[in-house]
């Protein structure tokens, strides 16, 4: 009698169907994470810029219009805050500048999604 459960010809189709999603997902994942990391590395550099004109006694809009006009991406939902304001600024004290962007991981999932804030900030002495 012939043995009926030796005939294999689909297997591997099977197997490629189960394993390719995961590791699409995985691809995704990693382009997705370099490119969080991208825009995390260039909001640093423009953090330290944007702090560097705070610490030569630029005022807030010259700072914030910097940041926004230097960052690479959606500058609408870029968040500048600047403490303390030009009001309150004096030389010889603190200034920092922080920049908040929400952006999401996995936006290959649609709305699933996970939601994520970059954020960076930076410190100098006032001159």
């Amino acid at each position: 009698m012939k043995n009926i459960f030796k005939n294999e010809n689909g297997q591997s189709l099977v197997e490629f169907a189960l394993v390719i999603p995961l590791f699409l997902m995985i691809v995704v994942g990693v382009i997705d994470f370099g490119g969080l990391f991208y825009t995390n590395l260039q909001m640093e550099m423009v953090t330290q810029e944007a702090t560097r004109l705070a610490g030569l006694g630029n005022d807030d809009t010259t700072i914030r219009s910097y940041a926004e006009e230097k960052f690479q991406g959606n500058s609408d939902n870029l968040t500048v805050a600047i403490t303390p304001d030009e009001v309150n600024r004096n030389s010889g004290e603190y200034v920092t500048v922080k920049l908040s962007y929400p952006t999401e991981f996995l936006n290959i999932l649609g709305d699933f999604a996970i939601p994520y804030a970059l954020e960076s900030s930076s410190t100098i002495r006032v001159e």
